[in-house]
């Protein structure tokens, strides 16, 4: 290997999260095209883009789903390969995916969602802890997950990834369906999450709130990545917002 191979190597391993080259397909159809960044540790990152533009496969590549099908690029995190794992090894490494339908598990309780995330021994944030974030679950611990409200559920789902020993956490329109003040909760939520050296990839509709809410913003478009820099940037420039977001 050459010296400049092998400092690419270290650069690599020596970020907190990096994506290189990703490529993925549905069939014969691309949907994410050669995308690349990194994200530092503790940060929140906007993921943008229009609808279609490829912002869900891409947190579903990262997360190593069966689909889209990922064909070439690599995924690190913390100096670990993520990109040849199946998608409970990536669980097992720290990357936790809330997807849109939340999944809540019907028939156990709010707690027994929170029990079956655990892996024993897992460094994963304990009831107290998350009860202490989300103080509706607590009150409701011993209700049925699927007869929450639509925010109740939200925090259940975000309190499961948490259950575990997470170091990345995926959010994929958590504001979906939300009322206001139920939406002011999450957001304060992630907050108190971030401030404990977590670090999120969020993708929302809302890209104003999520603007708010990020350290920086990445925007899509037809799977490419045509923006990458400050969420302040995106918020302070019209025709950006205009161009891609229709905002």
């Amino acid at each position: 290997m050459s010296t400049t191979q092998e400092s690419a190597v270290q650069d690599t391993k020596d970020s907190y999260f990096k994506v290189e080259g990703l490529k993925a397909y549905y069939g014969d159809s691309y949907i994410v095209q050669d995308i690349s960044f990194s994200v530092n540790e503790g940060e929140i990152v906007a993921l943008l883009g229009r609808n279609g533009a490829g912002k869900t496969s891409t947190l579903r590549s990262i997360a190593r789903a069966t689909s889209p099908e990922l064909r070439s690029g690599s995924i690190w995190l913390k100096g670990e390969a993520i990109h040849d794992k199946q998608d409970f090894e990536a669980a097992l490494a720290g990357i936790q995916l809330v997807p849109e339908d939340r999944r809540i598990i019907p028939g156990l309780t709010v707690e027994e969602n929170l029990d079956i995330a655990r892996i024993e021994g897992s460094a994963g944030w304990d009831y107290e802890r998350i009860y202490k974030l989300f103080p509706r679950l607590k009150e409701r611990r011993k209700q049925e997950g699927t007869t929450l409200s639509g925010g109740e559920q939200q925090m259940l789902a975000i309190g499961r990834a948490l259950a575990r020993d997470i170091k990345l956490l995926l959010l994929d329109e958590p504001y979906e369906g939300l009322a206001p003040v139920v939406r002011h909760d999450i957001e304060k939520a992630l907050i108190e999450v971030k401030n404990t050296g977590i670090t999120t990839i969020l993708v929302e509709q809302n890209a104003v709130a999520a603007l708010k809410l990020s350290d920086t913003a990445l925007i899509l478009d037809t799977g490419e990545i045509v923006f990458n820099g400050s969420a302040e940037e995106v918020l302070n420039n019209e025709q950006l917002r205009h161009e891609y977001l229709a905002i």
